[in-house]
């Protein structure tokens, strides 16, 4: 056996054996978006019982910035160890490589899929000085103005919801982007835009006191929290498809040990009572899979999203 051969084996053993330790530090997972946004409150509820589960702390380190690229990007530099996880979802992994002609990662390639966590519940929320009270009296108040509201976005998924509902009603809004969607609601509150399609984690609040309103919710069912507004479905815009998800993503070459024990824990977290209950305030609907599941999911998403935006006229940059 050549000395090559050895150590190459060598570290093989080395690293099946770490995987079977697995973890002995602190694990870290890095968010595509900021402190305070839904993805940070939904991991806030998930990071305590994984602690407990897997023995060791998880961290939670929002890092926002440039569509959501800049966090996958650390998990991609990341070693393959499973101490440095990454949430994944429509933003980064579908819709940064429509939205990029030279996307700064391969989505099939830089990844290792662990598990689907879930759906956000996401509305359409407009300042209420708008003069629409519902659905149909917002997109005809548009297009009586056309370019003259504006809506914000705070991450990709915003971008695709609105692109795919402008070029279904023929609507003409400014597009006023952010890094993300909590800094959206300053402006939204102050009417210097005017409509913004977010989870109700931070909008819920103003709903209740009459300074925002909800027109619709862009899920197939209508959401506990707000029962009386109808989904998109219902309110006359069935061929609108897009769902905000997420996920947990490792970098390329995860062992598979490592893989498969975060899935059994998380998943079995995912289906626990009183965490289905804590992720229902935040309007969030647990979706745990396989590995293989996710990254089918993934890949669907990414055409999916291209799709939808060169329909849209949206052209990558």
């Amino acid at each position: 056996m050549t000395r090559s051969l050895i150590l190459f084996c060598a570290a093989l053993v080395a690293a099946s054996s770490a995987a079977a330790q697995y973890p002995v530090r602190p694990i870290r997972i890095v968010l595509p978006f900021g402190a305070g946004s839904s993805t940070d409150a939904v991991m806030r509820v998930l990071a305590p019982p994984l602690s407990a589960a897997l023995g060791q702390q998880v961290v939670i380190e929002p890092r926002p910035g440039a569509d959501g690229a800049v966090s996958a990007l650390e998990v991609t530099r990341s070693a393959p160890d499973g101490y440095t996880l990454g949430v994944g979802s429509g933003g980064p992994l579908a819709a940064v490589p429509a939205l990029r002609k030279n996307p700064p990662y391969d989505v099939n390639s830089d990844f290792t899929p662990i598990t689907d966590i879930g759906r956000y519940t996401v509305f359409l929320f407009v300042n209420s000085a708008v003069p629409a009270t519902n659905f149909q009296e917002f997109v005809a108040h548009v297009k009586a103005n056309p370019g003259k509201l504006a809506y914000g976005t705070g991450n990709p998924s915003g971008i695709v919801a609105f692109a795919q509902m402008n070029a279904l009603l023929g609507l003409d809004m400014l597009h006023v982007p952010y890094k993300s969607a909590p800094l959206v609601m300053p402006d939204l509150l102050a009417n210097r835009v005017q409509a913004l399609m977010d989870p109700p984690a931070v909008a819920l609040a103003y709903v209740r006191e009459g300074k925002l309103r909800a027109l619709v919710t862009t899920l197939s069912r209508r959401s506990p929290l707000l029962p009386d507004v109808p989904t998109i479905h219902e309110a006359g815009v069935p061929q609108f498809t897009i769902s905000n998800w997420m996920g947990l993503i490792g970098p390329a070459r995860l062992p598979r040990e490592i893989v498969d024990r975060v899935n059994r824990e998380l998943g079995a977290i995912l289906r626990r009572p009183d965490v289905i209950a804590a992720l229902d305030k935040q309007a969030f609907m647990p979706n745990p899979s396989t590995p293989e599941q996710f990254a089918a999911f993934i890949r669907e998403q990414v055409q999916s999203y291209g799709s939808l935006l060169r329909a849209a006229g949206v052209q990558p940059d």
